[in-house]
């Protein structure tokens, strides 16, 4: 089991930056890819960027050039820091891990509880 607990969603303005961290605790974390994924109301669970094992990311195109994944396993945590945010970026963003790396959600066994993102214009 691993146990993952996101941190620094809040409330800021169009161009701002965010630092969302995911801990991890339980099983080795290093045996994990990490992914981001978000939900808007009304819409369904969207991939946003993901980690792998050994630190080779990925990103959806709408984050691309703006978000960066990263990861410390020496402190079981995993980062990502979201630059020049836009008001779609609006949604609840969660961090999962699961063996191997992927878009998809299904690919994930371990889910944190997310954390609130809101962009004002």
């Amino acid at each position: 089991q691993v146990q993952l607990v996101e941190s620094g969603g809040g409330l800021v303005q169009a161009g701002d930056s965010l630092r969302l961290s995911c801990a991890a605790s339980g099983r080795t974390f290093s045996d994990y890819a990490v992914g981001w994924f978000r939900q808007a109301p009304g819409k369904e669970r969207e991939f946003v960027a993901r980690i792998t094992r050994g630190a080779n990311t990925g990103y959806s195109d709408s984050v691309k050039g703006r978000f960066t994944s990263s990861r410390d396993n020496a402190k079981n945590t995993a980062t990502l820091q979201m630059n020049s945010l836009k008001p779609e970026d609006t949604a609840t963003y969660y961090c999962a891990a699961g063996p191997f790396s992927s878009t998809s959600a299904t690919s994930y066994s371990y889910w944190g509880q997310g954390t609130q993102v809101t962009v004002s214009s």
